[in-house]
């Protein structure tokens, strides 16, 4: 039986806390009102959120920046894994225009996520998502899931699942460079 237990928890750090997509989505997409919500091309959908001191945080707000927005819970293990390297991803490129944003699902709010932001030392914005924010974003079939946005507010990656710290610096970096 122990052996049962050690393997579902193996399996749900593999694959992540829900139904797992693939690990990434790439391709076409169009800027325009026919382009899907959430998909690679389509410009980010808006939102208005509660950060953990209740003050309202807009997508808006990072206008200009690259972003990783990344959906996740404390209660999610392979949520919980990626958590370090966001915060070594947002020290790391924190100059050169990034910001890590994440949007938790905790069903308890900030009262849930405070204490988790706090013992990990977290460094990047943390947001409450309302129930309808994932459903902005195409649905969320499981967590963690994480987009990265260009400076125009454009999705250009999609990884659903833990996602290795290598990864998410291949898709940031060609966007963190100068134009010229």
């Amino acid at each position: 039986m122990p052996y049962l237990a050690l393997a579902v928890g193996c399996l749900v750090l593999a694959v992540g806390c829900a139904r797992k997509e693939s690990a990434q989505k790439t391709g076409g997409g169009t800027d325009g009102p026919a382009a899907e919500a959430g998909t690679i091309g389509s410009v980010a959908p808006a939102f208005s959120l509660p950060d953990l001191e209740g003050k309202t945080v807009s997508l808006a707000d990072f206008k200009g920046k690259v972003v990783i927005l990344d959906f996740w819970a404390t209660w999610c293990p392979p949520c919980r894994a990626e958590v370090p390297d966001f915060v070594r991803i947002q020290s790391k490129y924190r100059d050169k225009g990034l910001v890590v944003v994440g949007l938790s699902m905790d069903a308890g709010g900030a009262k849930d996520v405070r204490p988790f932001v706090e013992e990990f030392n977290v460094n990047y914005t943390m947001l409450i998502a309302k129930e309808e924010t994932p459903n902005a974003y195409g649905g969320i079939a499981g967590i963690p899931t994480t987009f990265v946005l260009d400076r125009q507010g454009r999705i250009v990656k999609k990884f659903v699942g833990k996602t290795e710290m290598k990864d998410f610096e291949e898709a940031i970096q060609p966007l963190l460079e100068p134009a010229g």
